[in-house]
């Protein structure tokens, strides 16, 4: 079955011994990896974008952002992206495997930054003219740093990269403190949750089970999914199935019914039934509006 398309970091053009981490100006990074990039796509690796000329629009996973100079992007794993750019592009792109950072920082460290809380939180952050040039000078030093052979290499590059993530972190809680979820010991089960579901949503839907995985109750699970985001855990599993269905009606040729079947429903009707209830439309009324 045809599925959106997964890049993997070892497909980029990488520097001299690097296999975990890419960084380039972007005109270079479209040019390089053209054929790759022109389709929507997901990442399996982290990925950080500034934007300091030109303009554009970069869809991701449904939400459309304007691009514009002092637009960044982080995108965790997994979000299916693609964005349409003027010809005058410029900025900064890096990625970087959790790997290569867990080897530096325990794992807990990535997801302490607020755009990693929660695939909930938006990805997106607009800078000032201030703040965009201070960014960028990041970026360029971090450029520099990749494309060089100096001793210490590595130690340096993800110093920079901890930098920029602190430095972005303010910035975006600043900006989104009223509308993300925030670290706390609620928002690590949700962030657990949603973990558990981004494996198993596939071939588990019950509440339970997920409840049952993390050691707590359903009711308390559902206590935990209420207070952050005000839905249900049942919901939450719905809407990453219903948006998974979207990311498939949109990006592969398969019909509607192997779609429903992929995700692990054999009854058509009950899912369309299901994704009308969840999205408000019916699979061909989505696809009209794309």
């Amino acid at each position: 079955m045809e599925m959106i398309s997964v890049l993997d970091i070892s497909q980029l053009k990488l520097g001299e011994g690097q296999k975990d981490f890419y960084v380039n100006r972007i005109p270079p990074h479209i040019a390089e990896n053209h054929s790759k990039i022109t389709r929507p796509h997901k990442h399996n690796s982290y990925l950080t974008i500034l934007f300091t000329k030109g303009s554009g629009r970069h869809e991701i996973d449904f939400n459309s952002y304007e691009i514009k100079p002092g637009s960044l992007f982080v995108l965790a794993p997994g979000k299916t992206h693609h964005w349409e750019l003027s010809e005058d592009i410029d900025g900064y792109i890096f990625s970087h495997t959790a790997n290569f950072y867990d080897l530096h920082y325990s794992h807990n460290r990535l997801h302490q930054f607020p755009f990693f809380y929660s695939i909930q939180n938006t990805p997106f952050l607009a800078l000032d003219s201030e703040n965009s040039k201070k960014t960028e000078h990041l970026f360029r030093k971090l450029l520099d740093e990749y494309e060089s052979a100096k001793n210490f290499q590595q130690q340096l590059i993800i110093s920079y990269i901890d930098i920029i993530y602190i430095e972005l972190s303010r910035l975006y809680l600043i900006e989104n403190a009223p509308k993300i979820i925030k670290s706390g010991a609620y928002s690590e089960k949700f962030q657990q949750f949603e973990d558990l579901i981004e494996k198993n949503y596939i071939t588990e839907k019950s509440p339970s089970q997920y409840a049952d995985w993390m050691n707590i109750s359903p009711k308390h699970l559902n206590r935990i999914t209420k207070t952050i985001i005000g839905k249900t855990a049942s919901e939450v599993i719905t809407d990453r199935i219903i948006l998974e269905a979207k990311r498939r009606f949109l990006h592969t040729k398969n019909n509607f019914s192997a779609i429903a079947e992929s995700l692990g429903y054999d009854d058509y009707a009950y899912f369309s039934k299901l994704f009308k209830k969840s999205s408000g439309l019916t699979p061909t009324g989505f696809l009209k509006l794309y």
